[in-house]
């Protein structure tokens, strides 16, 4: 082999173990760099005119000259009736009935009607005088008024003999009873004035538990 045949061989030798050289116009992981940057584009002024629109404020139908919606016709509200209440018819008075009537039915006189007044008691009612009260039984025990009438000298004056008495112990069998009237009524049975069984006046007035006949004595003018 020549010399000049085996430089030709050497060339293509190395041109086919030579690695190929990447088109610069062909984006990485698309078609083409025009398609890549026409999408782009696409999606830029997409976005842009989103932004625009929701920017610019939406004027009434007066201010663009748009016409307004016309109402529906329909009949005004006042002429629209209201629902009426049901109307409810009062009850009739009841009439009366006459006695006639009632003894024509089959009733009894006896019956009275409304008109009618009632038939007044045959019996008459005796008239209570205010001085017409029973006279007290004699067998009821000690009178504490009649008692309060008969004597006249003061509380706190002796009058009976009493013997080993005491005031501190009178006062406190006094406070189980629940009044001076009780108190006197319950020394009278006992066998008071003259005698003291219960202790409840030491100091011989005659008068148990501090018992006042003044207000018995007042009453009659006294």
């Amino acid at each position: 082999m020549n010399r000049p045949s085996l430089a030709v061989a050497c060339v293509l030798a190395l041109a086919a173990c030579a690695p190929e050289i990447p088109d610069s116009a062909a984006g990485v992981g698309f078609g083409s760099y025009d398609s890549y940057a026409s999408e782009r584009y696409a999606r830029e002024r997409a976005a842009r005119n989103a932004q625009l629109t929701s920017s610019i404020p939406t004027a009434p139908p007066e201010e663009t000259g748009a016409p307004s919606p016309r109402p529906i016709a329909g009949p005004p509200l006042s002429a629209i009736a209201a629902p009426t209440a049901p109307v409810v018819p009062a009850p009739a008075a009841p009439q009366a009935v006459s006695v006639q009537e009632l003894a024509a039915a089959g009733i009894g006189s006896s019956v009275i009607t409304p008109a009618t007044p009632a038939p007044a008691s045959s019996t008459p009612t005796a008239a209570v005088a205010q001085g017409n009260v029973p006279a007290r039984p004699a067998d009821t025990g000690p009178d504490i008024v009649a008692y309060a009438l008969a004597t006249s000298h003061p509380v706190g004056q002796p009058v009976y003999r009493r013997t080993m008495a005491s005031q501190a112990r009178a006062d406190r069998r006094c406070e189980g009873y629940s009044s001076g009237d009780m108190a006197q009524l319950a020394f009278l049975e006992a066998g008071g004035p003259e005698r003291d069984r219960h202790g409840i006046d030491p100091d011989g007035d005659g008068y148990a538990c501090a018992w006042d006949p003044g207000l018995y004595r007042r009453a009659v003018g006294r």
